[in-house]
């Protein structure tokens, strides 16, 4: 199981959404540091930006993370889709 690292940027972020997309968040999180690639995260590469992925929370919502040598999992940044891949 991966260790699970938040970045100051997705702490902000987190803290700007509705309570029902954090538990959303929630369980996304229990995926990825079990499974980075399970299917329901659809994660991929985001274009653009070297070393970064991003996982689906819901239709909307989505994260972006990192990840480091050791099992680390480096969150850095959630919320709406077209926001989350403006500053990834």
């Amino acid at each position: 199981m991966a260790e699970i690292e938040l970045s100051e940027s997705f702490k902000r972020w987190y803290r700007k959404l509705p309570v029902a997309v954090q538990k959303k968040v929630s369980k996304t999180l229990s995926l990825l540091a079990e499974n980075y690639r399970h299917p329901s995260l659809q994660s991929k590469p985001v274009e653009g930006a070297p070393g970064v992925y991003e996982a689906r929370i819901d239709q909307d919502y989505r994260l972006t993370y990192e990840r480091l040598p050791g099992d680390i999992i480096r969150l850095r940044v959630v919320g709406k889709h077209d926001e989350v891949l403006r500053k990834p």
